[in-house]
């Protein structure tokens, strides 16, 4: 039987800081990343606590850890919950990782209440959605989704290991990935519980929220090569790729400032990287982001042209990579209202009377999630839980017990709202 000490947020977070010691990084530092040996560790502790709750329990081809309950009768489509359980260097405890959690423990609590619902539950924990390893994101759900790459076996992580040979060494079978693929039939809906990664609720002392929808985002490996040479070098001589990428950094800054879009620069290489050498080659990345398709890729034609006029100017040349692209994503009004639903439900008082407080608020993500991928398949829903000073991916990363506790209870109320009208109308 179920145990409901399990789905207590003093139980989450406890297993959050359990899944923090399997890291790559000494001293407390968190880092995870996809096919790694912390990788397999967790996925064995996350279907262990699947079984727990009364699911059964498999890992997919692209090594997603899934586990299922069956419905009212076996074989029902399912609600499928979920987020990852890997991170990016020096990472928080509670980016994804809440969010598989939180869904197995909501499945417990479900399971221990002995309702059967009109369709399956399934929980995935994503193998790979913050593309550390590999540099290009959502690879674990993207093979769910069907809209995996043949050109992505050829990518390399720093050690040269190419994604193939890490599917080996991981025990996966490259040939197989297809089976990892879900149908849109498979599913009713996706619902995902994720830290805001933002102050919004913070500033407006709301623990929880309703993501609109989520911003679409391309990455870039972007390469300047001009040629070293001595610091002594007069100016009218010199080539300098490190200032051609410094100018075009601070340039795509303000023209992403001016349109309304994110853009960061989050590593930067010089070659050769000494100090009395001019550089001869600079590489950065870019992630470009933005509500709207149209003007994030709008603004990205402007960048480029702004790319080769810098380099021109300077003597330099220019080669872009395009690494990651992901489409906005609308989350559904339907499931937009069951999170709602969810929400008011977690805030009655024990009288059963509504709490007296303002609406939950419905924000935009301009981070990434897997709901971006999951959203070729079926609608989409997400619960943002308010995180301190929206600080994440930084190990200040921090949730309340208090937050927790009512996402859980909202998510849970949510899971059980679209039951109660599963059928009653079409998904928007």
């Amino acid at each position: 039987m179920p145990d409901l000490a399990n789905t207590s947020a003093a139980t989450v977070l406890g297993r959050c800081d359990e899944l923090a010691t399997h890291t790559s990084l000494p001293d407390g530092l968190i880092e995870r990343v996809y096919l790694s040996p912390q990788h397999a560790a967790v996925n064995a502790l996350a279907a262990g606590w699947m079984r727990g709750a009364g699911m059964n329990t498999w890992q997919d081809a692209a090594g997603n850890q899934c586990g299922r309950l069956e419905g009212a009768t076996p074989g029902l489509p399912a609600l499928l919950l979920g987020s990852h359980l890997d991170t990016v260097p020096s990472a928080g405890r509670y980016d994804g990782i809440l969010g598989v959690l939180g869904a197995i423990a909501v499945v417990e609590r479900i399971n221990a209440g002995g309702r059967r619902l009109p369709f399956a539950l399934e929980v995935v924990a994503f193998g790979d959605e913050e593309g550390t390893r590999f540099g290009t994101a959502l690879l674990g759900s993207r093979a769910l989704a069907g809209t995996w790459l043949d050109a992505w076996w050829e990518l390399t992580d720093e050690a040269g290991t190419t994604l193939r040979a890490a599917f080996l060494a991981f025990g996966l079978d490259p040939a197989a990935i297809t089976s990892a693929a879900r149908t849109s039939n498979d599913f009713v809906g996706y619902l995902e519980a994720h830290i805001e990664q933002g102050p919004v609720l913070e500033e407006n002392d709301q623990p929880l929220g309703i993501v609109s929808s989520i911003a679409g985002a391309r990455r870039f490996q972007i390469t300047i090569t001009g040629k070293a040479g001595h610091s002594g070098t007069p100016w009218t001589h010199r080539r300098d790729a490190l200032a051609g990428a410094s100018e075009a950094i601070v340039a795509i800054e303000r023209l992403a400032r001016d349109a309304d879009l994110i853009a960061t620069v989050g590593h930067l290489a010089v070659f050769p990287d000494a100090v009395n050498v001019i550089a001869g080659r600079a590489e950065f990345s870019l992630d470009l982001r933005g509500r709207f398709d149209t003007d994030r890729d709008m603004a990205w034609q402007q960048i480029e042209a702004l790319l080769e006029e810098i380099c021109a100017t300077r003597g330099l040349h220019v080669a872009v990579d395009q690494t990651h692209t992901a489409p906005a994503a609308h989350c559904s009004d339907r499931l937009r209202g069951v999170i709602a639903a969810g929400i008011g439900a977690a805030g009655t008082r024990a009288d059963g009377a509504p709490a007296a407080g303002p609406a939950p608020l419905e924000l935009l993500s301009m981070a990434g999630h897997d709901a971006m991928a999951v959203a070729h398949l079926t609608e989409i829903g997400m619960l943002f839980v308010r995180c301190a000073g929206g600080v994440s991916h930084h190990p200040d990363e921090s949730v309340t017990e208090a937050d927790v506790a009512q996402a859980l209870d909202a998510f849970e109320a949510a899971v059980l709202a679209l039951a109660d009208t599963h059928g009653d109308e079409a998904p928007a």
